[in-house]
């Protein structure tokens, strides 16, 4: 048995809460894991995890293990990463989330440039809207775009974006146009369900946060999804500049509540919260965080 390696299969399990999760990131059996996982409790005389059908739980000793497991591990990819070729030239895998249409639109040419520029870094992208477990998905850098960060996440700042309320011209000369975030309670809205409160639009009156109710006739996880229900007139969205571009240059959607619109968005550079940060990524996130202040 490797030591190092049954040590990096263990935290990586206890992580994930699952073997075959771990497996399937390997691209090995499950069965090369567990058996790994039991050479080593063997070696320790220790019973590190208690497994069921449905669940695994560490033990006592396991937790303990585990918290120094993880010094171990962070100080031998350090080590590594100070005398390979690597901090000289950065090579190796990124594993990437990306959220939809911002990875799209704006860091797909961002990342192809730099994917012409580190010839020996190999990408894997998964662009999804949705909050992403890094730990559990094995993903070593993720992208958000968001006003309300979670509390634990390790975080670099890229770049701001503005928030906005849109409508179409046909719906507002319906319906009417709102003057005070207030007035929304009585549109049809189109929401963004992975906010962590979609059906509660957050606006800065009298120099402090207002959350306004909105009632939802169409809920989406995607902002161009919403942005095209709301140029045919379906109802009123909010959603960061870079997706209501097109559709406000083409005139679909026109802004309302603009004087309250002030508070921008965040893009963030998100980072596992438990491991070393290889060369690699510090590279590429200080690459886009240029870029994407270049072009703020």
């Amino acid at each position: 048995m490797n030591k190092l390696h049954a040590m990096q299969l263990f935290a990586r399990v206890a992580e994930t809460g699952s073997f075959t999760a771990v497996a399937d990131q390997l691209n090995v059996a499950r069965s090369v894991v567990t058996r790994q996982i039991s050479a080593l409790e063997t070696a320790l005389g220790a019973k590190l995890m208690t497994r069921s059908t449905r669940s695994l739980s560490l033990t006592a000793a396991g937790a303990a293990y585990l918290e120094k497991c993880r010094v171990i591990l962070n100080l031998v990819d350090a080590a590594e990463a100070g005398v390979t070729q690597e901090k000289v030239e950065p090579r190796g895998r990124i594993r990437l989330g990306l959220p939809l249409s911002f990875g799209l639109e704006r860091l797909m040419p961002l990342l192809l440039a730099f994917a012409e520029q580190q010839p020996h870094i190999q990408f894997e992208m998964d662009f999804s809207d949705r909050r992403t477990n890094l730990i559990e998905e094995g993903i070593d850098l993720s992208i958000r775009i968001t006003a309300q960060l979670a509390s634990g996440d390790i975080l670099r700042k890229l770049g701001t974006c503005q928030l906005l309320t849109l409508a179409s011209p046909a719906y507002l000369n319906l319906h009417g146009t709102p003057r005070s975030p207030d007035e929304l309670r009585h549109h049809e809205c189109l929401a963004y369900s992975v906010d962590l409160s979609p059906s509660n639009w957050a606006y800065p009156v009298a120099g402090r946060e207002e959350r306004v109710p909105v009632r939802s006739r169409i809920m989406a996880n995607n902002g161009t999804a919403l942005m095209q229900a709301a140029a045919r007139g379906l109802g009123i969205t909010r959603q960061p500049d870079f997706i209501a571009a097109p559709f406000l240059a083409r005139g679909e959607v026109v802004p309302v509540l603009a004087a309250f619109d002030a508070v921008p968005l965040g893009i963030y550079a998100v980072l596992p919260s438990n491991r070393y940060i290889p060369h690699r990524v510090k590279v590429l996130m200080e690459f886009l965080a240029q870029a994407l202040q270049d072009k703020a």
